[in-house]
């Protein structure tokens, strides 16, 4: 089998909002995420910034239950799956007669939990630990707690490939579907903002800021950049057989035509194999789409800011995508970089400019590096209609993952 993937539904939590039509339109105004984090202190990181769901609550989302068997990241992913099932259309009624899956990308899962939990057990004793927390300390916790609480059935995976990992999610979704081993299901990705994660990011010198002296640029392609700055939030997007939507009469969004997966074995320390692996990637997504580099209307870059990543990615998008004729998106610089949500996170709102015709605008660059100056021409929004698009994640380990997407909102 070879069915077509498409997209029927798609739901979003985010420090700049929960939809995509307000976070696409909160970047397209120039909106930051970034600012002082009240979850935790930050003294030891110098006062860094980070993009943060302020005041976040659950109820909104699901009602008044007991939460108490959901940690943070358990939360964002209930909340963040139940507006992508209510956008779709996909009932309670309908997920108990159908088998809805869900595939969920992390970097860390609930690693404050699993922090606080070995934290208690050591210095305490294991009989003060919280039996709750136990649940919890595994990192598909949260796929498994949200597939309980929405009726999902179907198949359930979690893939923990750091920063691409919620687009690896997808191409795995799309691969279930494609040979007919599934009909629909969700998949998407989460990570929680947490002191153990950006202590951990700081300390290994990663973070926009964290080496003595500089002022912090997290600008994706600028001159200036010098690391990135670490966010939250969770998205996905709602998967179906192209057939299987068509007979239920429920409108589709996208479809996904193909990707491609490389690694960069050198993580960074070798320039030639980063670059290879990177645009191996791009080159097989377009190869599985039965596209050209020609054809592609935009692209969502991975670009967080980050010296080496950045100039990596860059390097090999110009081996496949004319640049300077092809708007390149970076919302990183406007929500920070939520690790494995990232490319979750793009694919939905690239799927909101494909319905606004419109490219949002890299608007905190100065100056893009000398060695692609052309990313300049993003600076500003930019119209362009969207027939064909491109999403791309890089993750500082290795893994590298893009994933190829038809604008089909017209037929």
């Amino acid at each position: 089998m070879n069915r077509r993937v498409v997209v029927t539904g798609a739901g979003i939590i985010s420090p700049l909002g929960d939809s995509p039509q307000a976070v696409f339109s909160s970047i397209c105004e120039g909106r930051s995420a970034l600012g002082d984090v009240t979850l935790f202190s930050t003294d030891l990181m110098d006062g860094a910034q980070a993009g943060e769901i302020k005041d976040f609550l659950p109820q909104p989302y699901l009602g008044k239950k007991n939460f108490r068997p959901l940690d943070r990241t358990g939360r964002l992913t209930a909340a963040a799956v139940q507006m992508t099932l209510d956008n779709s259309g996909w009932t309670v009624e309908m997920r108990e007669e159908n088998l809805v899956g869900l595939i969920l990308g992390t970097m860390f899962g609930g690693l404050h939990t699993i922090a606080e939990f070995d934290r208690l057990g050591l210095t305490a004793g294991p009989k003060f630990v919280k039996p709750l927390d136990f649940a919890n300390t595994v990192i598909n916790a949260a796929s498994g707690q949200t597939a309980i609480w929405h009726t999902l059935r179907g198949v359930n995976s979690t893939i923990s490939t750091g920063g691409s990992a919620s687009l690896q999610a997808l191409a795995y979704g799309m691969d279930l579907i494609r040979s007919g081993r599934s009909d629909v299901l969700v998949s998407g990705g989460t990570d929680e903002l947490c002191f153990e994660s950006m202590y951990g990011f700081y300390r290994a010198g990663m973070l926009a800021g964290s080496i003595s002296g500089q002022s912090a640029c997290s600008t994706p392609f600028d001159i200036q950049r010098n690391g990135f700055a670490t966010s939250e939030g969770a998205a996905f997007t709602l998967l179906e057989d192209h057939q299987f939507a068509v007979d239920r009469g429920v409108s589709t969004q996208a479809e996904i035509l193909g990707y491609g997966s490389g690694y960069d074995y050198s993580q960074g320390k070798d320039e030639n194999i980063a670059v290879k692996a990177r645009a191996q990637a791009i080159q097989v997504a377009l190869d599985d789409a039965r596209l050209t580099a020609d054809q592609i209307d935009i692209v969502s870059a991975s670009a967080n800011g980050s010296k080496l990543n950045d100039r990596y990615e860059a390097m090999a998008l110009l081996r496949c995508i004319d640049l300077e004729n092809v708007p390149v998106m970076a919302v990183k610089s406007s929500l920070g970089d939520s690790l494995g949500a990232s490319g979750a996170m793009q694919v939905v709102l690239l799927i909101e400019a494909m319905k606004q015709s419109l490219s949002p605008g890299i608007q905190t660059m100065s100056k893009a590096d000398p060695d692609f100056s052309m990313l300049e021409n993003n600076i500003q929004n930019r119209p362009v209609e969207i027939r064909y698009a491109l999403a791309n994640a890089v993750s500082a380990d290795g893994n590298c993952c893009a994933v190829v997407l038809k604008n089909i909102s017209d037929e």
